[in-house]
Formats: structure tokens, sequence, C-alpha cells
């Protein structure tokens, strides 16, 4: 199951969340850049958990080289698909959980939900020498998070039958349902063995996401944090609306509601309409006109439901304009 976004929009511009995507990008590309000395570079800077059980080995560490790996080796990745696919899950949970919770205190969640994953894995795999590196157990955080604050979001979700692409949306308590699962699953089918995914860095970060976010609720917000939260809220709706319309008595018109921001409905805009109905699912574009007020119903013409005889039926769009 890929996810390709959440039908849950966050309220404020993830700036955290980019940026931690952004600089998670660059450090592979410093991964790149290493050459013949990527493999020491590795070592150096993942997390490895014979270096902290064996004195032979840590005696070749200084002290800031043993701690600084609880940080760095959730910025570190074994290849692009490993960077894209955990890059992806960040960007489709991470700005409705930073929305929720603030930036400043988003990015030490992040962080916490990092370390916490990676002393899980050091805990549970505690001679091991290979290095454990990825955002993967931080990411499981934010999933975990996400799960307890958004269980009934929806999350569309490609879905492969038979080498064809099949779109669902799925409830988010659904989605990370399975996700955990299988993470449990793998974990059983790996005890014993040495290498491969750190399963158990992503149980653990999921899990303490979920205790992190409880604590972190309990924490109030400071004032610097509302200010920036204002600087940083979206003034516009997303470009892409699904709507489920209702039909007619006739059965040929449907109507439905679409919403923009005050300042598109003041300046006016173009937005990506999904209608479903009846099992079929069409996408097109609807103009927004200027200074369209709350109430107002945009008429398309022929977009509604079809007859045997060839007639259409109308689509009416009620306009909500969100605060």
């Amino acid at each position: 199951m890929i996810p390709i976004r959440d039908t849950n929009r966050s309220e404020t511009y993830p700036v955290v969340n980019n940026c931690i995507i952004a600089v998670t990008v660059l450090v592979f590309i410093i991964e790149l850049a290493q050459g013949q000395g990527l493999k020491e570079f590795i070592y150096l800077y993942g997390l490895v958990p014979a270096r902290y059980a064996e004195p032979q080995i840590a005696a070749y560490f200084t002290t800031s080289q043993q701690v600084l790996p609880f940080l760095t080796f959730m910025f570190l990745h074994g290849g692009p698909f490993h960077l894209v696919g955990n890059m992806w899950f960040l960007y489709i949970f991470g700005d409705n959980v930073e929305d929720r919770l603030g930036h400043l205190r988003y990015l030490i969640f992040y962080l916490l939900c990092g370390l916490a994953s990676g002393i899980s894995h050091l805990i549970i795999n505690w001679q091991s020498t290979i290095p454990t590196i990825g955002a993967s157990g931080a990411i499981a955080g934010v999933m975990g998070a996400y799960l307890i604050l958004y269980p009934r979001a929806k999350v569309l979700t490609l879905i492969p039958i038979f080498f064809l692409p099949y779109f669902v949306e799925i409830p988010a308590f659904f989605f990370l349902g399975i996700w955990l699962l299988f993470q449990f699953l793998s974990a059983a089918a790996t005890v014993g063995k040495t290498g491969g995914i750190a399963w158990w860095a992503h149980i653990g970060g999921f899990i303490f996401g979920i205790i992190f976010l409880k604590l972190f609720e309990m924490v109030p917000k400071t004032g610097v944090s509302e200010k920036v939260h204002r600087l940083t809220r979206k003034r516009t709706t997303p470009r892409l609306h699904l709507i489920h319309p209702v039909a007619s008595r006739d059965g040929l018109d449907l109507y439905g509601s679409i919403s923009v921001s005050e300042r598109e409905a003041l300046q006016g805009g173009r937005k990506l309409v999904n209608i479903a109905h009846d099992r079929t699912k069409r996408t097109f574009f609807v103009h927004i006109p200027r200074g369209v007020s709350a109430g107002t119903t945009l008429r398309l013409r022929g977009m509604g439901r079809r007859a045997a005889e060839g007639v259409h039926g109308d689509l009416y769009l009620k306009v909500q304009i969100k605060q």
C-alpha cells in the first residue's frame, strides 16, 4: 500500500517538516560525495550497537563520536529508494502533527522519536556490528501520533492489483494499523538474524510517538509559538477538492459544496475538483470568480448525471468561505 495523500488538511505551513526533509536530502548528497569513504562515513555517523556493547571497539571512538550518532543516524539513508520512501511518508503525515503540536514542539518531538527508536534497536541488537541508519523510526513516531490525533482521516492509497493501479480512500486507523502489524510480523520473522531492516526501531518509534504525543499535549504552547503559528497560517484552501455530491429529485442535477479562503473569495482562483458519485469519478477545473460571497452557488452546466437519452444535468456547488 502506497499512500498518495491524506484528506486532513493542515492549517499552517509545515515549516519544520519541510526543513527536516530538506536537511535529510542534503545529508544524502553529502553521503554520495564520500565516494570510497562512504562505508567509513556510515560506520562513524550511523548507530552501531557493538560500539557501545564492546569496550574494545568503543576505545577507538571519542565521547563526542559516541554521542553524535544518536542524532545523525536518523538523517542518513542507504540509497535513493530508502530516502524517497521515508521522506514521502514524512511528507504525508508530518504536516498535520506539526500543525497540532506547533513548530518548535514538533521538532523536539521528531528528534525524540528518532532517539527512542534508535535506543530500541540498540537494546534489542546489542551485539550487532551493522550500522543502523534512516529516518524510519522517527517517522514511525510521527505516524503513531497521527493515529491518535486523526484516526478517522482518510488516506488516499495506491494498491497495485495485477500491475494495474487502484486508488482507494482508507481510514487512517486501518492504514496505520496494517502498517504496524506488518512491522511486528517482519520483526518476528527476523528474530535471531542480523542485518536487514531495523523493524524494532520502527515499532519502538511508533510506540514512543504515542507516548511523547500524550506528554507534549500536557505542555502548553508559549506566546512565541502562537505568534509563529499565526505567521505560518495558510491563506488558501487545497488546490484539489474531493466532492461527494447528492442528486436532485429528478436524479440529473447534482449538489455539493466547495470551500475557499477569504483571499480566494476576494481574488478568485482555480480549483481542481474530483467528483465521486454512483461509483464514477470525474476530475476537472472549476473557476472561482472574484468577489464571490458565502452561500453563492456556482452552476456547472452539463456536469451532472447523464440520462439514457444523452441529456446531462448540471452540477451546483455552494461556496463556503473558510475563516
